[in-house]
């Protein structure tokens, strides 16, 4: 068996990896965090001396960890509302924004491994609506390369059965995750067009930057009235006018690979981080972390490198 030293190094080496995996399932940096502690901790319990590939073997053990995580996870689904729900008390009770991954917008988000093949938060709210299992046999599948056969275990199913939930996560992805364009300058572009518009409060040019079907969520966390969901160019239009007029101070970074904002109060407090999604040089998702407990969590020392 190899010595503890030699085991935390290799299991060092292949850290970066099962964050970037726990991450994708969770959703949350911190209880990636949880789940890759939990995989070190069932590591040096185990007698790996026969395991030939101990990458594939964490891989599956941090799935796991994070698959029970899911199950016994409070349901945080959104459900889809009817065009005039989106102010109802109930509907914006259950938003909820995973944690965003900030970077700066100058930086190289390639030699960050949470940000390899990148999955924005968009479709991170998609895969929270997705259960269990289906979520697990997406990521290892579809985004990690993991086999079905390699699957199957871990979900308790047969490879044919975790090839049903990987194909039926990424029919739901397909329809509900918004096709986005990857081009950073032209992301920037659409951004700064339509920080201007809402500086100056115009209204007509806040909604010529935005898709007809724009859908705009804001996790507030426990504060009253700060969680919304709101849909509509018209309607979001509306809701950047307001924010514009509270005096805050955006800075260009990058949320999850794409260009979004850290927004800060006049004292300098981080006031909510903005994700976006843009298509056919549109916006049509937004994600606003304005969570104050969240946000205290946030890592946000590539902002100072």
């Amino acid at each position: 068996m190899p010595t503890p030293e030699r085991l935390a190094e290799q299991f060092e080496q292949h850290r970066a990896h099962l964050r970037a995996v726990a991450y994708r399932m969770l959703g949350s940096a911190s209880e990636a965090d949880d789940a890759v502690q939990e995989s070190w901790i069932r590591l040096g319990r185990t007698d790996v001396s026969d395991v030939e590939n101990l990458r594939a073997w964490l891989t599956t053990v941090v799935a796991r960890v994070c698959l029970d995580m899911l199950r016994t996870r409070t349901s945080r689904r959104e459900e889809p509302l009817n065009e005039n729900d989106e102010n109802t008390e109930d509907a914006n009770r259950g938003v909820h924004v995973p944690d965003p991954v900030i970077t700066r917008a100058g930086g190289n988000p390639e030699s960050d491994a949470m940000l390899v093949d990148s999955v924005g938060l968009a479709l991170l709210v998609v895969l929270e609506t997705l259960e269990p299992a289906e979520r697990l046999a997406f990521v290892l599948h579809d985004v990690f390369g993991m086999t079905f056969e390699e699957i199957a275990p871990i979900v308790d199913r047969s490879p044919v059965a975790a090839r049903q939930l990987a194909s039926r996560a990424r029919r739901q992805v397909q329809r509900k995750a918004p096709p986005s364009d990857r081009d950073l300058h032209q992301q920037r572009q659409v951004i700064e067009a339509f920080m201007a518009a809402a500086r100056d409060g115009d209204f007509e040019r806040l909604v010529s930057v935005l898709d007809p079907d724009i859908v705009l969520r804001a996790d507030g966390g426990a504060i009253a009235g700060a969680s919304r969901l709101v849909r509509g160019a018209q309607a979001v239009a509306s809701q950047a006018a307001t924010f514009s007029r509270i005096g805050l101070t955006n800075e260009v970074v990058l949320v999850n690979g794409n260009i979004g904002l850290v927004s800060r109060r006049p004292d300098g407090r981080l006031f909510s981080v903005l994700g976006f999604t843009i298509a056919g040089g549109k916006i049509v998702e937004i994600d606003i972390l304005a969570d104050p407990e969240r946000l205290g969590r946030l890592d946000l020392s590539a902002l100072d490198s």
